[in-house]
């Protein structure tokens, strides 16, 4: 698939994945390795699907370390998205794909209206990519802290980079950049949840 082909919309995409056995497992490998730099946005999106499951601990264990995987990687300048080879041989089940279309698509399709590819040289500049990234890297460790009924307000705002990237819609990126940083200074530095918990990662780490 090449760059120009990635514009397929996110909806179509959905409606491929969730076309066939409910148990089929979606390995991310074999589901990103066509996608190029698209595979950025394309994994913060399967990303952000745990979010909207109504389990408590479940959004932010398995959507956080994903969203700050690909955060990392875009604030380091990557221009092709690696996983490790554990994560690459695992994915969600079809039959949750499934479940995300019939609860998400109408939400979808309404965003899906509003976003095309425009103003890209947002999604080509490395300081830009760099500032996204460390917003998803922010935004992804406080969607991993149990803190309540947030996982949908964290999930809404991660859809927006997700379509961002895949759409590439650097009106939207700019749209992302204003909600993701306003959560991140009321749900993080203002709670004090993101200060504590970078906190006790640094002294974990040293």
């Amino acid at each position: 698939m090449s760059h120009e082909d990635n514009h397929t919309t996110t909806v179509a995409l959905l409606d491929g994945f969730a076309d066939g056995d409910p148990e089929d497992v979606l390995r991310l490998g074999d589901l990103l390795k066509d996608f190029g730099p698209a595979a950025f946005g394309m994994l913060l999106f399967l990303g952000v699907l745990p979010a909207f499951i109504p389990v408590p601990g479940v959004g932010g264990a398995v959507g956080g370390p994903l969203v700050i995987l690909v955060g990392v990687q875009l604030l380091l300048g990557m221009r092709k998205l690696w996983l490790p080879e554990f994560l690459a041989r695992r994915g969600p089940h079809r039959s949750a794909m499934m479940r995300f279309r019939q609860r998400m698509a109408p939400w979808l399709r309404r965003l899906e209206k509003l976003v095309r590819p425009r103003m890209t040289a947002f999604l080509d500049n490395r300081i830009a990519l760099s500032f996204t990234g460390l917003l998803l890297v922010l935004l992804g460790v406080l969607l991993a802290l149990p803190i309540p009924f947030t996982n949908y307000v964290f999930g809404f705002l991660l859809l927006l980079f997700a379509f961002a990237l895949l759409e590439r819609d650097g009106a939207l990126l700019l749209v992302a950049w204003v909600a993701g940083g306003i959560a991140v200074v009321v749900f993080g530095f203002l709670s004090g949840n993101l200060v504590e918990a970078t906190s006790a990662l640094l002294a974990r780490w040293f």
